[in-house]
């Protein structure tokens, strides 16, 4: 019988638990490696923000520790995947290959190309889906061979089939059985994890993240977010105050795009403390969270240009404005709007906004103020949110800027009135824009109001120290709403013409 030599190939899914592609691999094998393939090129090249980078770094770090422990490590490869594999399975007498399956349209594409050169190689290939909770061809199969693309449609396609299936245990000594991982001496040089700065990044100045990477993390803050069991029993919808705005210790949205916490685990976690507080079954309402995100994974994975709005057959095609001197503004914290430059601070800063702050800013980008393109919006979130997924960034983008999945265009944040509803004594804006913090509490959110002598008080000049507000938000969202409306109209007369018509106009 001949032995089985086993790669997995690490992407997403950055964990040991609920794995079944890596579990399967391993079954019978004689050797496993686990690696992961860093396009150093890309590091550099990519629109990806040092602390994505650095929140990565610390995954594969983890992971790396974690094997230790299993008596393997991690392999670091550097190259483009077509180039590298088939050299890597020459030297290591490679039988199979597994990975998790990948539901984006691009990553569909890379690993049908992987599968048939590992075909031409004679290379077992095992892959498992497990980065989303049920297999999205099933979803779209069940809705008449499309995806639903409304979430109430969505919602009904789910729970005509059942939960999805349940986690699978963590990969121990006892799963890796007799398999071993040959490691030489050189290893750290050769396939070590390398640091931001020889991949060539400035860290002078680098603040520590407020978010570490790693399976590690992702579970003890699963276990600390389903402490919170008055915040389970109550689930009502999640109420904005000023402290949720700011990072908390049991947020887990980045974890879950890394693949460091498997969403099947999370899901029956939730199940299983509702069940014990109330005594009854879940509602679907209490995986809100992941059934937003599988929904747009859903929506996304036959449509490589989901993230476009020309030849998008889901998006409006609204006739956007270029403003690149106004969307550096706005993605640099500097619309003079102190409740939306709070937000994209803190973004810059630290790679996470609450998701009520990400409706504000992104109705400003778009329909609400600037009337520039979310794809703009879009690539700034894809370079500076760790929780970014592909799929989810652009849907919430359409969405917001009511593109697709929502029609209620005349409902527009003011960034005044929003702002302070969400932080009524201005601390959230005092803390991520320092200049204004010696403003009093009745102008903070509009201290282009603040009399002169205030402002010379508080040590902030407006249009000095902070700029003055790039336009009036109030004549321009109407005016916006207008253009809206114009769209739309002009969708209702072509709607007969277009299949996806009824889409545009179903609620």
């Amino acid at each position: 019988m001949t032995e089985k030599h086993t790669v997995h190939w690490f992407r997403k899914g950055l964990r040991l638990h609920d794995n079944p592609s890596l579990r399967q691999g391993l079954k019978g094998s004689t050797t496993f490696r686990c690696i992961f393939i860093l396009d150093p090129w890309f590091a550099g090249a990519s629109n990806v923000g040092i602390n994505k980078w650095r929140f990565l770094l610390q995954c594969l770090e983890d992971l790396d520790r974690s094997l230790r422990k299993l008596n393997s490590r991690l392999f670091v490869i550097r190259g483009q995947p077509a180039d590298i594999l088939p050299k890597l399975f020459k030297e290591w007498n490679t039988t199979h290959i597994s990975f998790e399956e990948d539901p984006e349209p691009f990553g569909r594409v890379r690993d049908q190309n992987i599968m048939a050169m590992c075909q031409g190689l004679n290379i077992g290939v095992i892959n498992h889906v497990s980065h989303t909770l049920y297999k999205l061809e099933k979803i779209i199969e069940k809705n008449g061979g499309k995806p639903p693309l409304t979430y109430h449609q969505f919602q009904a396609v789910v729970s005509s089939m059942g939960s999805p299936p349940a986690p699978e245990p963590p990969v121990t000594s006892n799963s890796i059985g007799n398999a071993y991982t040959p490691i030489s001496d050189d290893h750290d040089d050769k396939y070590g994890v390398p640091t931001l700065e020889e991949l060539g990044f400035d860290t002078e100045g680098l603040v520590p993240g407020v978010w570490q990477g790693g399976e590690s993390e992702a579970l003890s803050r699963l276990e600390r977010h389903l402490e919170r069991k008055a915040w389970v029993a109550s689930f009502g919808r999640p109420k904005m105050t000023p402290q949720s705005l700011l990072p908390s210790q049991t947020g887990l949205s980045p974890y879950l795009r890394f693949g460091c916490l498997s969403t099947r685990l999370f899901y029956y976690q939730l199940n299983d403390l509702y069940r014990k507080i109330k005594k009854a079954a879940p509602p679907l309402s209490l995986h809100g969270q992941l059934l937003w995100r599988e929904f747009f994974y859903c929506a996304a994975t036959r449509n490589p240009n989901f993230d476009r709005m020309v030849g998008n057959p889901i998006c409006v095609q609204v006739p956007w404005d270029k403003n690149p001197e106004a969307l550096a503004k706005w993605a640099n914290g500097q619309t003079g709007f102190p409740w939306i430059d709070a937000i994209m601070t803190q973004l810059r800063e630290e790679g996470w906004i609450h998701h009520l702050a990400r409706h504000a800013v992104a109705c400003f980008l778009t329909r609400g103020d600037l009337w520039i393109s979310w794809e703009e919006g879009m690539k700034v979130f894809e370079e500076l949110l760790l929780d970014a997924d592909w799929s989810v960034n652009a849907g919430m983008w359409m969405w917001l800027s009511c593109s697709s999945f929502f029609q209620q265009f005349f409902h527009c944040y003011c960034p005044v009135r929003f702002g302070r509803k969400a932080d009524p004594n201005g601390d959230y804006i005092r803390k991520y824009l320092p200049v204004l913090k010696n403003m009093p509490t009745k102008y903070i959110h509009e201290p282009w109001n603040c009399p002169e002598s205030v402002q010379k008080a508080a040590k902030c000049t407006i249009g000095v120290d902070y700029p003055m507000p790039m336009l009036n938000h109030g004549v321009v969202s109407r005016h916006n709403i207008e253009r809206m409306k114009q769209v739309y109209q002009q969708l209702a007369r072509y709607k007969n013409h277009c299949k996806y018509g009824v889409y545009y106009f179903s609620h």
